[in-house]
């Protein structure tokens, strides 16, 4: 095992999949100087597979959709999550609907590598969660991993399928955030959820920076005598729903815990799924625990005030239970 950031473990990813397959290939604003995860793999794989572009995420995504319908096998990086706004109609009206509409002829293997969240007072144009957006497009696959190994692993896979999928990584991990990785190769399959600790009160499904919040709350309650089971869906699209239902039927309760805005979230969709497949097991409402619906604020104190933490959702669970 080796241990690694979340940047070491997206680069070692990038140069295993790019080492793999010629027709892998990075393209992205300022990639081509070959700087935080990317350190290295502009000089070891040159230009040509690692593009540097303009400052416009329209001409990344389009050009890597073409490059797709082509053959190639680009990943394309959009810094921020909100900077997919810029490419919206190819994020929505192109890279997912080509191979529908081509009956499965066209096959569009473009993984989007961009970030998420706040915490470091990005302010409101580059720190928002907007992953239950991008998750309501129908055929993009969505990957939210929340430690270094989980990242590697996906970020493989995502490389490899033959259908567009959106990898989100949140900001704070990039360099704080460290885990030990096998030195052999791995892939995580899309569709499974990792159960980050065993509980019997109450359900939590947590995603990126909340998976650890979650915990960080488990230990707490756990002293009062509270045990929660704590899920880190790794995709929410293809979303693991047997594996959430399977632990509502053992606790009765849920709470969903993501750091996005409350309407419209990923955490909406997942309480929805559990309210038509198994509210027969429920003992008490769903919860959930977000941002408030506002832009994510500049000031320390402020974007504190708006992240969710530990603290929410004990106060929630002690509510429900």
């Amino acid at each position: 095992m080796t241990r690694m950031t979340f940047a070491q473990a997206i680069n070692s990813a990038l140069d295993e999949e790019m080492g793999r397959d010629q027709r892998v290939f990075m393209i992205g604003e300022d990639v081509g100087k070959s700087w935080g995860y990317l350190k290295g793999l502009g000089d070891k794989y040159g230009p040509e597979r690692v593009r540097n572009t303009p400052i416009s995420e329209t001409a990344i995504l389009g050009a890597s959709i073409g490059a797709a319908a082509t053959g190639m096998r680009p990943v394309a990086e959009i810094m921020y999550g909100n900077f997919l706004s810029v490419c919206w109609d190819e994020l929505l009206n192109q890279l997912p609907t080509l191979r529908y509409t081509s009956g499965g002829q066209m096959k569009l293997p473009v993984t989007i590598l961009t970030s998420t969240g706040a915490g470091y007072s990005g302010a409101a144009q580059h720190s928002s969660s907007l992953e239950g957006m991008v998750m309501s497009i129908p055929g993009l696959k969505v990957v939210v991993p929340s430690n270094p190994y989980d990242f590697k692993g996906l970020l493989k896979s995502a490389i490899r399928d033959d259908n567009p999928v959106i990898v989100f990584w949140h900001q704070l991990f990039f360099q704080e955030l460290k885990g030990d990785i096998p030195e052999e190769e791995y892939v995580i399959p899309f569709g499974k959820a990792d159960i980050k600790r065993e509980g019997i009160d109450v359900t939590v499904v947590a995603t990126a920076l909340m998976v650890h919040r979650a915990l960080a709350a488990a230990a707490k309650l756990q002293e009062q005598g509270i045990s929660l089971e704590v899920i880190d869906p790794r995709t929410l699209v293809p979303l693991d729903k047997q594996a959430i239902i399977d632990s509502v039927r053992k606790t009765n309760r849920l709470v969903v815990m993501t750091e996005e805005c409350k309407t419209g979230s990923a955490g909406a969709e997942i309480a929805a799924m559990v309210v038509e497949e198994a509210f027969d097991f429920l003992d008490a409402p769903i919860r959930r625990v977000n941002a408030p619906d506002t832009p994510v604020p500049f000031a320390p104190i402020m974007e504190k005030f708006f992240m969710p933490d530990e603290e929410d959702l004990i106060k929630v669970v002690n509510e429900i239970m």
